[in-house]
């Protein structure tokens, strides 16, 4: 007797395949004790991203045995987009105050699929922390390469503004200055989504502070605009990100759980994404960082907004960078 034919209709979510490329290991940054802030090395990554749906980033800090820096700096990683040859900021964080970030598992995590264009094959890679004493920092990055289906197969990415290598190298707040903050943007033809990537932190103690008691740019809560053509488009609202809950707690005695203006100590400076409501393609326009309103009366230091904007297009054919022009 024949057997009978039984139709099963299976479901289930398997976990993805990840490819992991470890980079900088255990890469020592300090200042002096023969260390440098800085380390830039080249890296073979990933090669084939055709079915790559997700680029993720992980940064270890490890304590050398002297111990961690005494306090809070910026840091960040930056790949070299070898057509312009520029470094492109790719994550920032703050590191905590005395102490590493051991309480995560694999320490900060970075979305940088926009990236992924120059994150395949032979890659430069920098990493950067604005430590002033010689402990620092033990640091290692690593990358997943995750596949899935995704959301566009070619992906192209241009710096739009770059005040971002230091915390004092970024955007003079509350005086007259020199930076330009004023592109002229041109998206490709075959272009099917555009956006705008941004990062942006606030140092200093400035005055007047606001009627809270929050000097700039570091406390003070601000409001910026990105306009396109001259119309407010986009807005960026540095707020608190509710510091004292931070899993990176173990920041004692540093003063890690005030809220600062849009990042906390110990913690990754968040990515601010804007997403054009059409494709933009084939379209030029014009692109300003416009700084909430406020004026220094030059007491206690001065402010400064460390500033990344890049430009991401993506399509179903191979697609070129944006056009920028400064």
């Amino acid at each position: 007797m024949a057997a009978e034919d039984v139709v099963l209709n299976l479901e289930g979510n398997g976990a993805p395949v990840v490819h992991n490329y470890v980079t900088f290991d255990s890469e020592r940054l300090a200042f002096g004790g023969g260390y440098d802030q800085s380390s830039t090395q080249t890296f073979n990554l990933h090669n084939d991203l055709s079915n790559i749906e997700t680029i993720k980033m992980y940064v270890k800090l490890r304590c050398p045995t002297e111990g961690c820096d005494d306090w809070d700096v910026f840091a960040n990683v930056k790949v070299l987009d070898t057509e312009s040859g520029e470094l492109y900021e790719i994550g920032r964080y703050i590191t905590p105050y005395w102490n590493d970030n051991s309480q995560l598992e694999r320490g900060f995590e970075f979305d940088v699929t926009d990236f992924k264009s120059l994150l395949t094959g032979p890659t430069e890679l920098r990493i950067r922390t604005e430590c002033w004493n010689s402990k620092g920092y033990e640091v290692t990055v690593d990358f997943d390469y995750i596949e899935g289906t995704p959301d566009y197969p070619y992906y192209a990415v241009s710096r739009v503004l770059a005040y971002d290598d230091w915390s004092s190298s970024g955007v003079p707040y509350g005086v007259a200055h020199t930076f330009d903050l004023d592109r002229t943007v041109s998206i490709p033809a075959n272009a099917e989504s555009t956006h705008l990537r941004t990062i942006i932190s606030g140092w200093g103690h400035a005055t007047p502070n606001d009627s809270d008691g929050r000097g700039c740019a570091e406390w003070c809560y601000r409001t910026h605009d990105i306009k396109i053509n001259g119309a407010n488009t986009f807005q960026h609202y540095l707020g608190p990100l509710g510091c004292a809950s931070n899993p990176v707690s173990n920041q004692n005695p540093g003063n890690w759980m005030p809220d600062r203006a849009g990042w906390c100590p110990g913690m990754v400076v968040p990515v601010r994404t804007d997403q054009f409501a059409t494709s933009m393609a084939g379209s030029t326009f014009n692109f300003e960082y416009d700084y909430e309103d406020w004026v220094s009366n030059g007491g206690n230091g001065d402010a400064y907004y460390a500033t990344s904007t890049f430009v991401v297009v993506k399509s179903n054919s191979v697609i070129s960078k944006p056009t920028v022009i400064d």
